[in-house]
């Protein structure tokens, strides 16, 4: 046990040991996990780039909650937010809001110049079969089918006050990512769902807004809310983009990505040349590195948590499979993580260790324990009492039992393990694309947001061959390093005469 833990101390520390970023180097710019959020962030990239300033974006990190804490906890320096979200969700109620902010080191660094509140819409034939005007008119129709996006869901400025406000007697009520709702909402699946009012989608597809008549949405003036300690430099770079950015501007720029398919990158930069009446040079952008990139992210998400995993699992299935006392709580322990959402279990690390690379590789070490735990043990358990009485007459000592006959004889379940871990832990890192740590989650998660399916394909296809590529490379490992049971295997089937 005590082994057990070293090993674990230690690949903690030479994996997600990191020294602490310099204050004012560069600046940290996060973004949450829908368009309009995405090209606002490389906005403010692009207009501190163009001052001299050291600036890199992470892109759609999440939502609100997710974003606000990592800017407390000194992840990214700035990111784009909204005033009502932040005063009924993220903040405090009835303290001032300015001071609140001024406590955790954070203020509003300035407001872009438009808003984008929530709003309710359904398509145009729902709305004239039930004859919808407003939100009030939804009480006569407890029938409905709603579909909101998964933070407007649980926000108390979302579905639970608004419910509350108008008395909403609707039951049949989901949650989904926002891209999602749109489809589900055209395709017929859906009868009303969460818009925002920016979204180019509502002009696209004729939808129905109704109108706020109790008035419950507050203001949702956009804002980009930073840390205090941001450099006086990159505050007055950024101070050229206040008030620049108006309502149709914004709806623009929305669209210019999400029917055009311009890229993020491509319209912010048009706006920012706009602003500062300077274009930039264009730079070319090579297919290959960002999928090479993608690439690398990934295997060592995947290759660090399994090796961690390995070093700790290994012990503690030694361990359990020589206590039983051990053994049940091991197992009750590892089993119990495996119930745990990995995208809940990935959130749950933020405060601990902030976003990106350590909580993403510390969740799926923690997924990977249960299947080598249990099968070491297992595999060790399972030898034949007979070779265990041979191998201590002959005088062999513990360790050399272990080492020179138990340990070979199970080799065939520990594997099976290690590989059941890593095919697991492909599949559930594309998920960490949510908290920053990049890997074939970034191409799948955009194109969701985008309605692409061939920037989903490119990220779920390469998931899933390096998936079968690792499963490919387990079987030839244990082909390799179990000859002779494979020849004996050989010789029994080539032994049976055809009848």
């Amino acid at each position: 046990m005590r082994c057990a833990a070293l090993c674990f101390v230690a690949t903690v520390v030479l994996a997600f040991g990191q020294p602490v970023r310099a204050a004012n180097v560069k600046v940290i710019i996060g973004s949450k996990a829908f368009t309009e959020s995405v090209i606002l962030g490389e906005i403010v990239q692009q207009t501190l780039e163009r001052s001299g300033i050291e600036a890199e974006h992470s892109r759609q990190l999440g939502g609100s909650r997710v974003l606000f804490d990592a800017l407390r906890g000194g992840q990214i320096d700035v990111y784009p937010e909204y005033r009502g979200t932040l005063y009924q969700e993220l903040l405090k109620p009835g303290a001032a809001p300015a001071q609140q902010l001024e406590a955790l080191g954070l203020a509003a660094a300035l407001d872009f110049g438009f808003e984008n509140t929530y709003v309710l819409g359904t398509n145009a034939t729902t709305a004239k079969r039930l004859q919808l005007e407003r939100i009030g008119d939804l009480r006569a129709h407890p029938e409905m089918r709603f579909g909101f996006s998964n933070e407007f869901v649980d926000r108390a400025d979302g579905w639970i006050g608004l419910r509350r406000a108008y008395g909403l007697p609707q039951k049949d009520v989901r949650g989904l990512e926002h891209q999602l709702a749109y489809r589900a909402l055209i395709g017929g699946n859906l009868d009303l769902t969460d818009l925002y009012s920016t979204d180019p989608e509502i002009v696209r597809y004729g939808l129905k807004v109704l109108e706020d008549d109790r008035h419950f949405f507050p203001n949702y003036e956009a804002l980009l809310l930073a840390r205090t300690d941001l450099s006086p430099g990159a505050m007055e770079s950024l101070a050229r983009i206040k008030g620049r950015i108006d309502t149709q501007t914004m709806a623009r720029m929305n669209a210019r990505v999400t029917l055009d398919g311009i890229s993020e990158t491509e319209v912010a930069r048009e706006f920012v040349d706009t602003l500062l009446d300077a274009p930039a040079p264009r730079q070319e952008e090579s297919d290959r590195a960002p999928f090479l990139q993608y690439t690398i992210e990934h295997l060592i998400l995947t290759g660090v948590s399994l090796a961690a995993a390995v070093l700790v699992g290994l012990p503690i299935g030694i361990i359990a499979s020589r206590r039983p006392r051990f053994a049940r709580i091991a197992l009750a322990a590892t089993g119990v993580v495996q119930t745990i959402p990995s995208l809940a279990l990935l959130v749950f690390m933020i405060p601990f260790l902030g976003i990106g690379f350590a909580p993403a590789v510390v969740a799926l070490f923690l997924y990977s324990l249960l299947p080598i735990v249990r099968n070491t043990a297992t595999g060790l358990l399972d030898i034949p009492l007979a070779l265990r009485e041979s191998a201590i007459a002959l005088g062999l000592t513990d360790a050399a039992r272990l080492r020179l006959v138990e340990l070979p004889l199970a080799t065939r379940s520990v594997l099976a393990g290690i590989k059941t871990a890593a095919v697991i832990n492909i599949g559930t890192a594309t998920l960490g694309a949510l908290i920053g740590a990049g890997g074939y989650g970034q191409p799948i998660l955009t194109g969701i947001r985008l309605n692409d399916v061939g920037l989903i394909l490119e990220g779920a296809i390469p998931a899933a061959l390096l998936a079968l590529l690792v499963q490919w490379l387990f079987d030839a490992a244990e082909r390799w390093m179990l000859p002779a049971q494979r020849d004996a295997s050989t010789a029994r089937s080539g032994s049976k005469s055809p009848t």
